[in-house]
């Protein structure tokens, strides 16, 4: 959910996930899959259902990119992004 609503928890959403994932990032500028994952699921409660969403959250706003090779998301960026 992006909008919450008066019922949800505002530490159990999308935009909340996805930024404790971009301040993440921010820091190590390339973190694994995985690794990321693990985070969100100890950081928030429900973060392994809210995860993918976020990411994809992250990578449509452009901030974000997937390496397949080293299976690793890099953040690159409100400006580098094409």
């Amino acid at each position: 959910m992006l909008r919450p609503t008066k019922h949800s928890h505002p530490d159990r959403t999308v935009i909340n996930v996805a930024l404790l994932l971009l301040m993440r990032l921010k820091d190590r500028r390339v973190d694994e899959y995985g690794a990321l994952r693990k985070y969100a699921k100890k950081t928030v409660t429900g973060g392994d259902v809210l995860f993918l969403p976020a990411l994809n959250f992250l990578y449509l706003m452009g901030l974000i990119d997937y390496r397949p090779k080293t299976d690793a998301v890099e953040y690159v960026g409100p400006n580098e992004a094409v």
